[in-house]
């Protein structure tokens, strides 16, 4: 109890600045381990090396069975009538249909009326649910000297389209809030409780939908969540997340970005289906109204808001809170420029700003030794589970292609035991036959992609297929490397300015 009130009251500040070390730390740690630790400790860095293997030999597997069962899934739900399959389930704690009401929220900043319109059609052409159930909230920027006009126009253009179509204009520079989707959606929120309480509509009916601006949803996504939102019985302690996939541009972008998207889309719905239920929402998400409200709205200081926003609810909630998944695929763009090299400099500067999301590690840890009444496993999981996708993110690269051969070259005598002359055959053999499962991922996007942006004939699957070669290489600049530099500058002191990623 003591050392409780310690760091987090009259130490807080160091305890914090410590926390922030613990990423970074850890990722230079396992990095160097191969370096450092094969010339003094060579046995121990090489059976820790060949753990990593069988964890990814693992989680590879996991992550394309998962997949291939997913595709099933989505093919499933998209036959699905969501309204015939309410009237057949619901029961006398079911909410009535017609009264639940979807708020969706906008957030944008420098994206062009075109960008945003293909958004809001996706959104006006929702199948089974009443189109006067839709509240749609174009979340403005009012730094933007365009906003209002952009605003005016899309409302003009839209307003038969929805229950409601309006405008918020998110004011800058105000105290304690640093610029970003956190800040712009949480001042949207507020403007919509107030429309809310205006029309007499009860918090309890309302589900709110967090999105890029560029996102298009599947068109029966608001009908599977008004279903789920009416049947659970949780329903207030509950996140709605669909598979985020880059299908807006996936053609236009260069092949490194392509690349590593096609891979993103499998794990996300292998994550989806995690059997352990550490799910956490991402990108473009839905929730209960009433459990945003309950906990003050999206924090306007942080920058991915996201898996933090999920942290605030989780612990606000004593732990119950969960992820539950929609498998209806939500289409967004693929960072992309004007330009070859500058998509790829966007693909760079958007995973740095994802990946400062290791931010959320010292607020999760602060949290759990606060939060005592929810159990400690629980929280031990969570906090793990956030620490556990950063780390592997900014070092999965190292372990992979140097851990097994450092030791070897640092360590000439090393060299000459059977451990130190097995051990790169061993992770060779693994990665080789880790090749299955990406095949297997690669070929459920294929499946899952819209036809007209699939690969046509003999010479474009060909060249697809041959592009796949350079993985290795790719992940290096476009995925690890910004994972690490946003864990070191956090490790350093240094803070991040959000960017928003350039839409074409």
């Amino acid at each position: 109890q003591n050392m409780r009130e310690l760091l987090l009251g009259k130490y807080e500040k160091r305890f914090q600045r410590l926390l922030e070390f613990l990423p970074g730390t850890i990722a230079w740690t396992l990095i160097l381990a191969p370096a450092v630790g094969g010339i003094f400790i060579p046995n121990v860095i090489a059976y820790a090396i060949i753990i990593f293997l069988a964890y990814w030999f693992y989680k590879s597997f996991k992550s394309a069975f998962y997949s291939f069962k997913g595709y099933f899934i989505v093919k499933h739900w998209e036959t699905i009538d969501w309204y015939k399959k309410w009237k057949k389930d619901k029961t006398t704690e079911s909410l009535n249909w017609k009264d639940i009401k979807h708020v969706v929220i906008i957030p944008n900043y420098n994206e062009s009326e075109k960008v945003l319109s293909k958004s809001l059609r996706a959104f006006a052409n929702q199948k089974q649910i009443d189109k006067n159930s839709m509240l749609v909230l174009l979340a403005m920027e009012a730094r933007v000297d365009d906003a209002k006009a952009k605003a005016n126009n899309l409302i003009k253009k839209f307003k038969d389209k929805f229950g409601l179509i309006s405008a918020t204009f998110h004011p800058d520079n105000l105290p304690g809030e640093i610029r970003g989707k956190a800040a712009n959606e949480a001042w949207a929120a507020k403007e919509a409780k107030k429309i809310l309480d205006k029309a007499g509509i009860p918090l309890e009916y309302v589900t709110i939908t967090s999105c890029d601006a560029d996102a298009q949803f599947h068109p029966k996504y608001f009908a599977a969540l008004a279903y789920h939102f009416a049947i659970d019985r949780e329903r207030y302690l509950k996140f709605w997340q669909s598979p985020i996939f880059w299908y807006n541009n996936l053609n236009r972008v260069p092949f490194p970005i392509r690349m590593l998207g096609v891979i993103g889309h499998a794990i996300h719905l292998s994550d989806l289906q995690e059997p352990s239920r550490l799910i956490f929402n991402y990108s473009c998400y839905s929730l209960s109204f009433k459990l945003l409200y309950g906990v003050g709205y999206w924090h306007t200081n942080i920058i991915p808001e996201d898996w933090h926003l999920f942290l605030q609810t989780f612990f606000e909630n004593k732990g119950q809170v969960e992820v539950e998944p929609v498998y209806l695929p939500t289409s967004i763009d693929a960072p992309e420029a004007k330009t070859w090299f500058g998509s790829l400099r966007n693909r760079y500067e958007q995973c740095k700003r994802h990946a400062w999301g290791a931010t959320d590690i010292p607020y999760a840890i602060k949290e759990s030794i606060k939060h005592t009444e929810i159990p400690i496993l629980n929280r031990l999981f969570r906090v793990f589970k956030i620490l556990e996708t950063h780390v592997v993110w900014s070092t999965n690269w190292f372990l992979l292609s140097l851990g097994a051969t450092l030791p070897v070259i640092v360590n000439p005598a090393f060299s000459r035991t059977a451990l130190g002359f097995t051990l790169p055959r061993i992770a060779e053999t693994v990665l080789t036959i880790c090749l299955t499962a990406l095949v297997v991922m690669v070929a459920v996007d294929l499946a899952l992609r819209p036809k007209e942006i699939r690969p046509s004939g003999a010479l474009a699957v060909i060249k697809e297929v041959l592009q796949w070669v350079t993985l290795p290489i790719i992940s290096l600049p476009l995925s690890v490397l910004p994972g690490l530099h946003a864990q070191t500058m956090l490790m350093v002191g240094k803070r991040l300015e959000y960017r928003v990623t350039e839409k074409v």
